[in-house]
């Protein structure tokens, strides 16, 4: 089995061709590729971590969608002054497929 463990919208994640992960919004349309970076990578019992030996190495995922992370409410409230501050956030996600991992 060949898994990459990937740097990809802040984050490291662990991907396979196929899978389908969630990242931070990157500035790539619905249907084009991207390049992610590998910072490991496992074939079968072989073990590459070296820098120089993944900078031959590809992981094109290809972008799904655009989607909305859920929504986060914050209230901030201090007692026997009626301050009340209500704020909201909902972050925005890519939803990309690894389409191949390798040279």
């Amino acid at each position: 089995m060949v898994y990459a463990i990937v740097r990809a919208g802040g984050r490291q994640e662990k991907v396979s061709v196929g899978d389908v992960l969630t990242i931070d919004r990157v500035p790539v349309a619905s249907g084009e590729t991207l390049q992610l970076q590998p910072l490991l990578l496992v074939d079968g019992e072989t073990v590459t971590h070296d820098a120089s030996a993944l900078a031959g190495v590809k992981v094109v995922a290809e972008v799904v969608e655009e989607a909305k992370g859920p929504k986060i409410t914050i209230l901030k409230y201090k007692n026997k002054t009626g301050y009340r501050k209500r704020q909201g956030h909902r972050a925005k996600l890519t939803r990309v497929k690894i389409t191949s991992i390798g040279e």
